[in-house]
């Protein structure tokens, strides 16, 4: 299985246009990894919060983006 991040916005509608690609992970620290690296330009895209899947099941999320 693959690891992906759903990027939502706040009511957890899925946001597509405009939003940068990511790619498929082989582990969940790739993935978090990734999300490190990217998270501003994420918010930047109007992402208001992720969530992590394993193929089709919800690892955990949603999670905010908003610097805090």
């Amino acid at each position: 299985m693959s690891f992906t991040w759903r990027l939502e916005q706040p009511d957890g509608t899925e946001v597509t246009a405009g939003a940068p690609s990511q790619p498929a992970h082989a582990n969940q620290s790739d993935a978090e990894s990734w999300l490190g690296e990217n998270w501003r330009e994420l918010a930047g895209a109007d992402v208001a919060q992720v969530t992590l899947f394993e193929g089709e099941d919800k690892v955990y999320g949603p999670m905010p983006l908003a610097e805090q």
